[in-house]
């Protein structure tokens, strides 16, 4: 998608100088900065420090972190301690460990000296999948918001939480591709974007994507939808996700849960975005979902920019109170109207998925 009009991936290989590029989201709205990643540690502090965040991205990452490992010492037990390394990094996403363990799975029995090769490769095959992945979700997704601007024939007015869009992928995004496509073909879209808190990320970097692709849009507090839904002012939902069940039950950015409910309670649809690759077959029980928690200090400070346009982080809590990070939570499956991916869009439920998916 495009930042400034010029388009851009959020992660690519610079051939040339063996470094791996990516958008230090950590900076955005404020500044866009391109940063380069030139070892494993760089690539494992980028992800904890969330300079790349969303899974399906964070999953882009870890691959190309393991082609950095490898430049740095092909022996395979520095690889396989890279590997781990990387995967404890972030615990909830599952698309880490799946894409690690696909790397893994391909150099098992590659030759030392092939090892680069066929790592970059795997790692470019990786992202283009997700790429093309995600343009499926906006093309299966485009297919909702077309039946409610045909009935509606006004304005499609879609909450979204948190940042699904192509910054949290490697491109399109799962919860906006729907939205990108629509506005390609001149379904007029208004989305509610979620705040946030604590990392603001909605309003950061959602608002942000759907500016520089001109989508009309509207930041709003995070305890804003309820309202907005009981006065009719929002026709969907559709959110991402880190980790989805078999079961249908959706794991996503803290909140998520709170406008499901809120959804359900005013019967508007709220739908889930994801690639399969974020699918977890063999958890059946979302209390098994490991749920990271944060540094509170993401809670306790905030960051922007001061009158004179210095970027500055201040404290916005009493010095002696405490904060509780949780950075996920689970919305069970029942208040999920349907899963959109990659195959099309199936209900939230084993059956719905295995059959799409055919297991």
């Amino acid at each position: 998608m495009k930042i400034e009009g010029k388009e851009f991936r959020t992660i690519w290989f610079d051939e040339e100088k063996k470094v791996v590029k990516i958008i230090d989201q950590t900076k955005l709205p404020h500044q866009f900065i391109i940063k380069d990643l030139k070892t494993v540690k760089d690539a494992i502090n980028a992800i904890k420090t969330m300079e790349v965040r969303g899974a399906p991205l964070i999953g882009g990452t870890a691959v190309y972190g393991m082609v950095l490992a490898i430049l740095e010492n092909n022996d395979l037990e520095f690889i396989k301690k890279s590997s781990e390394e990387l995967i404890q990094s972030r615990p909830t996403a599952i698309n880490l460990q799946w894409a690690v363990h696909r790397m893994n799975n391909k150099l098992s029995m590659i030759n030392n000296n092939d090892l680069f090769d066929v790592a970059l490769k795997e790692a470019k095959e990786i992202c283009d999948e997700d790429v093309k992945f995600c343009e499926n979700i906006g093309l299966n997704g485009l297919k909702i918001i077309e039946e409610i601007y045909n009935k509606k024939k006004d304005t499609v007015n879609i909450l979204t939480h948190c940042n699904a869009g192509w910054l949290a992928t490697i491109n399109w995004g799962t919860a906006t591709s729907p939205i990108y496509h629509a506005h390609k073909k001149r379904i007029p879209v208004h989305v509610w974007v979620d705040e946030t808190r604590p990392r603001n990320q909605g309003a950061n970097l959602t608002s942000y994507e759907l500016n520089e692709e001109e989508i009309p849009n509207t930041i709003i507090a995070d305890n804003t939808g309820g309202i907005l839904m009981q006065r009719r002012k929002v026709d969907m939902c559709i959110v991402g996700t880190d980790r989805t069940l078999s079961t249908g039950d959706v794991c996503n950015k803290i909140g998520t849960y709170l406008k499901a409910l809120a959804a359900h309670d005013n019967n508007v649809p709220f739908y889930v975005a994801l690639p399969s690759s974020t699918i977890d077959w063999n958890i059946k029980d979302y209390k098994d979902i490991p749920i990271e928690e944060r540094n509170a200090e993401e809670l306790s400070h905030i960051e922007g920019k001061d009158g004179e346009g210095n970027v500055k982080k201040i404290l916005i809590y009493p010095n002696r109170s405490k904060a509780m990070n949780l950075a996920f939570d689970v919305t069970p499956a029942k208040y999920v109207t349907g899963l959109i991916t990659e195959k099309g869009i199936c209900e939230a439920s084993t059956k719905g998925l295995k059959d799409l998916f055919n297991k």
